[in-house]
């Protein structure tokens, strides 16, 4: 940083020199060192923003001012027979001249990509499948079901992690407060995981959009670039890029739709855990972490009983089961006992000897 910084003093003191010693404007020693200062702040402002541009878009911009001129030279060759000496053709010579180099720069610019090697290299390949890229946000590396979804082979294609998730993963485990430490960590850890598993592609991108600042929107923009879908468990993100037109894989989602469906009068036996917001309510969990809140279950906390599911309630954030518990009635259950218990056996009587000898 300091040999930038000592370069653009030399280049401001440079260009202020030769302003004193040549003075291009008629106005005085002073106004033409102030001219010139403020040229070369304009030159300073543009380097620092070509600084933050990719090389391609850079090279891109070049070759499109160029194809741009040598358009408006043939144009104006060409218009020979014309009369040189009318204003309108000389407007017309110099709009020409003006329009076509800058639309070459600007189309050039945005189109920069098409110039990186990879892309080179693929025009020069037979025709193929497309390559189908998954896109992998911050949120999802650090959660980590990804990397046991790719173990089992539900993600094909080509993995894409960007280069600025990989700097937004260092900058959260470089952190001072210890618990986001220990996520970044834990990203870094996934990764290595998904890189080491057999058969799947793993690409770190270096494409990046310095005029777009939040990391959520950039990954729109390479989903949109490359093309691919984004992986990710961020709800807002997810909302953003659908309302883009970007296709998201949300982790969440797919775990919800994996989990059992149980339907209204459906008989489940669940272990009561602890005591519902409600009266009278327990509340129970399944194995994949679904609540199920049961009705007059209080009194059988750390109990394992037969529910009847009465609801299910399907959000966003999952799934919640609501149940009931029956008790048997008192009458009921002395019936019961009552049928159950050995009933005694009657021996029947011989009749007395209803006469006697007289």
């Amino acid at each position: 940083m300091a040999w930038f910084a000592l370069a653009r003093v030399l280049f401001v003191a440079a260009v202020a020199y030769a302003a004193a010693l040549l003075q291009p404007l008629p106005i005085g020693l002073p106004a033409n060192v102030v001219f010139a200062l403020v040229l070369a702040a304009l030159v300073v402002f543009f380097e620092s923003r070509l600084r933050e541009t990719s090389v391609t878009r850079i090279l891109g911009a070049l070759i499109g001012g160029a194809i741009g001129l040598a358009l408006a030279r043939a144009i104006g060759t060409g218009l020979f027979w014309a009369d040189s000496g009318d204003r309108r053709v000389e407007f017309l010579h110099s709009f020409v001249l003006i329009v076509l180099p800058y639309l070459g720069l600007v189309l050039g610019a945005k189109h920069g990509e098409y110039l990186e090697p990879s892309r080179l290299i693929g025009l020069f390949r037979t025709a193929g499948p497309a390559r189908r890229y998954k896109i992998l946000d911050t949120s999802v590396i650090i959660d980590g079901r990804v990397a046991d979804i790719c173990e089992t082979g539900f993600i094909d294609g080509t993995l894409v992690i960007p280069q600025f998730v990989l700097r937004e993963l260092q900058l959260v485990a470089d952190s001072s407060d210890s618990m986001k430490r220990n996520r970044g960590r834990r990203g870094l850890d996934i990764l290595q995981k998904i890189q080491k598993t057999a058969g799947l592609d793993v690409v770190v991108s270096d494409i990046d959009f310095p005029e777009v600042r939040e990391v959520d929107l950039k990954l729109i923009e390479l989903a949109r670039t490359l093309p691919g879908k984004i992986v990710t468990n961020d709800f807002n993100l997810n909302k953003v890029a659908q309302l883009r037109g970007v296709d998201v894989l949300n982790v969440n989602e797919l775990a919800n739709s994996l989990k059992p469906v149980v339907l209204p009068g459906e008989i489940m036996k669940v272990f009561i855990l602890k005591e519902g917001k409600e009266y009278n309510q327990g509340v129970a969990y399944l194995d994949d972490g679904t609540m199920v809140v049961v009705d007059n279950a209080r009194k059988m906390i750390s109990k394992t009983i037969d529910v009847v599911v009465t609801s299910v309630l399907q959000t966003t954030a999952g799934k919640m089961i609501f149940g009931r518990y029956i008790e048997m009635a008192p009458v009921q259950t002395a019936a019961a006992t009552q049928a159950a218990a050995p009933q005694p056996v009657r021996v029947p009587t011989q009749p007395a000897a209803a006469t006697q000898t007289t």
